[in-house]
């Protein structure tokens, strides 16, 4: 065998690996590097390749593997993971994706159990978590989950989101879906009883208030849907306030919480003044602006598909930052719902796993213009408001660029501390809502939440 000479190994290394970059990627050993190159070049170039290939396979063999992936929503969360895989394995050839998807009760019921029991094998490389509920698996788990500070610049994201992932100074998860709110209202409904697109900008409760009692005189439309059973509305107006159901230490906050009395406060002269319809569940709520029965709807981002489903109603449509409370740190950004994703500490792909969602989720600009058109998801990356989907004028809404407006209110969210027990509290506040619309002082409806919060959390 003749010397191999330092230009010929160099061109081993350099254009020979290029060539070969997808099969050594696949390789699982040095024994198949060998195999690989023997097969395809064989004679003196053998040796130089396989030790060149070697150093390959140290770079890429980490990020060769499938990762396997649980959630929810087959035309949300699954297919925009799809796309974010599909991304990945388009400059990571060895990499595969596995997105599982199940029910979101089955997802959390299956997570909790394996954690509890401590059987992690079954579970996947990456799950996706509501944001209510990142606190509580942090906490009742801790070392479940990869921290990924350091790996990741969380500095490009909705602060809300990465404090609601942090615990003792390490952040968790990559940040996902947005729920920021806005005041999506009728502006046919509201020019017939006199009022302009103007008129609903950077508004108080109060004023909301009275302008629905002008749009029912005037058009005999309710103002908005409301079910008195659902504590949503609640924590929206709470949130926007800075408030939770804890404080920044977890300590549970009901009676001298102020963001959460003005919460309630708002929603009894909301039901007081009768401006709201009915709604039993969410099919009642969701019809009641659909049909068009009401000039309103205060909500999540993720409900602008549904509004724009209804194709007679284009053009009759504007959306606003939502009315601000009358306390101290009010705003008139806040926030429903959301999800993130997190990787398992036990993963056997943990790196190829963070490497991914780092790259496509804290990186990747034209994946949420992707997402935003064909899913209607609005990122929590701040960066990705740069981009030109985001920019678009929607006809359906008179040529708004809502989704700017959007990603504006979500950088305004006030970050709060969900706490270990939100749906815990969450049952309690909502045993106690109707007692609102019969008149009840609002301090003794905070000290019965107080009281039966405490008995749940326990």
């Amino acid at each position: 065998m003749s010397r191999i000479t330092l230009a010929q190994q160099q061109q081993a290394e350099t254009g020979v690996l290029l060539a070969l970059t997808r099969d050594l990627a696949g390789a699982r050993s040095e024994t198949e590097i060998e195999a690989i190159t023997a097969r395809h070049l064989g004679g003196e170039f053998k040796a130089a390749v396989a030790l060149a290939g070697a150093s390959l396979f140290v770079a890429t063999a980490a990020y060769a593997g499938e990762v396997t992936i649980w959630c929810w929503d087959p035309n949300f969360n699954v297919a925009i993971m799809k796309e974010a895989g599909a991304r990945y394995t388009a400059k990571h050839p060895g990499t595969t994706f596995n997105v599982v998807d199940f029910a979101k009760t089955d997802v959390e019921q299956k997570l909790q159990t394996a954690l509890s029991s401590g059987t992690t094998d079954a579970l996947p490389d990456i799950v996706l978590i509501e944001d209510y509920g990142a606190q509580k698996y942090l906490q009742s788990f801790p070392g479940a989950f990869a921290a990924m500070s350091g790996k990741v610049d969380y500095s490009g994201f909705a602060p809300y989101k990465v404090q609601l992932m942090t615990m003792e100074d390490k952040v968790y998860g990559m940040p996902f879906d947005s729920g920021v709110t806005g005041l999506y209202y009728r502006k046919d409904y509201l020019e017939q009883a006199g009022f302009k697109p103007e008129d609903m900008q950077n508004i108080t409760w109060d004023r909301f208030i009275e302008i629905g009692k002008a749009v029912e005189a005037k058009t005999g439309h309710k103002m908005m849907g409301l079910d008195v059973n659902d504590a949503g509305f609640i924590r929206i107006l709470m949130q926007s306030a800075g408030g939770w159901y804890f404080d920044n230490d977890g300590n549970l906050s009901i009676e001298n919480n102020a963001a959460l009395k003005a919460a309630l406060e708002t929603e009894q002269k909301i039901l007081q003044a009768g401006i709201f319809k009915p709604a039993a569940g969410w099919t009642e709520w969701v019809g009641s602006f659909t049909s068009g029965d009401v000039a309103s709807v205060t909500t999540g981002v993720w409900i602008t598909g549904t509004v724009k489903a209804q194709a007679d109603q284009s053009g009759k449509w504007g959306v606003a930052p939502i009315p601000k409370l009358d306390v101290d740190g009010a705003s008139h950004a806040s926030n429903l719902g959301g999800s993130s994703w997190y990787v398992l500490e036990s993963s056997a792909e943990k790196d190829e796993a963070i490497d991914f969602l780092n790259e496509i989720y804290a990186k990747d600009i034209d994946f949420y213009q992707q997402i935003l058109v064909k899913q209607g998801a609005v990122g929590s990356l701040l960066a990705a408001r740069s981009g030109p989907a985001y920019s678009e004028k929607d006809a359906f809404f008179g040529g708004e660029p809502v989704w700017q407006n959007f990603s504006d209110w979500l950088s305004k969210v006030p970050a709060v501390n969900y706490g270990v027990f939100t749906n815990e509290v969450d049952s309690a506040v909502t045993a106690h809502l109707p007692e609102l619309a019969k008149g009840a002082n609002v301090d003794d409806v905070l000290k019965a939440i107080q009281s039966q919060a405490e008995g749940q959390i326990q």
